[in-house]
């Protein structure tokens, strides 16, 4: 069992031997009266985060494509149907600038397309062509097993339980951006 902070009860945090517990010693060192759990909770995503983007995702590096374009390609093969620019920024989480950048290279490389709006000449609806269909479906199995293959490191509980405590603090985290937005 853990605790709020991850830790095990009655375990020492301090014992613990990544690179976020270096940094809390020292801060602790530092300044012995600050609570430093929230460090060790988001400096540790943070550095998860950090070690897999510079992985850069073996399966889909050995067939050309970026994590973002992979993105991109994998939001309009799950939603079945054309997206405009800023529907595929929504869906992944991006600039319309990035996405913009990234639809150009994948159009040259004959993975999407582009065609216009009949009603409204300002807007274009991208679809993937058969090609990119097939690539998307040839890489996430591949990645999939990629993604489970870093995973195993964890039981399969304890996966469970760190994929619904990072989806509840998503969600607050996704409903406290939005009512700020507003």
């Amino acid at each position: 069992m853990t605790t709020r902070d991850g830790n095990t009860p009655g375990a020492d945090p301090a014992a613990r031997h990544d690179t976020v517990a270096a940094v809390v010693r020292q801060w602790r060192a530092v300044h012995p009266e600050l609570d430093t759990g929230p460090m060790e909770v988001i400096g540790r995503i943070n550095r998860c985060a950090a070690l897999l983007q510079q992985a850069e995702d073996a399966p889909l590096r050995r067939a050309g494509l970026s994590r973002p374009e992979f993105d991109l390609l994998g939001a309009l093969r799950r939603t079945g149907h054309e997206l405009t620019p800023g529907e595929l920024a929504r869906e992944t989480f991006s600039s319309g600038a990035a996405v913009t950048k990234r639809l150009k290279q994948l159009t040259e490389r004959g993975l999407v397309e582009r065609r216009g709006d009949t009603r409204d000449r300002r807007v274009a609806h991208v679809r993937l062509t058969d090609t990119g269909r097939d690539v998307v479906d040839g890489i996430l199995p591949e990645q999939l097993a990629y993604e489970t293959a870093v995973l195993s490191v964890l039981a399969p509980e304890g996966q469970g339980e760190l994929a619904a405590l990072l989806a509840e603090l998503l969600g607050r985290l996704e409903g406290r951006m939005g009512a700020l937005r507003a």
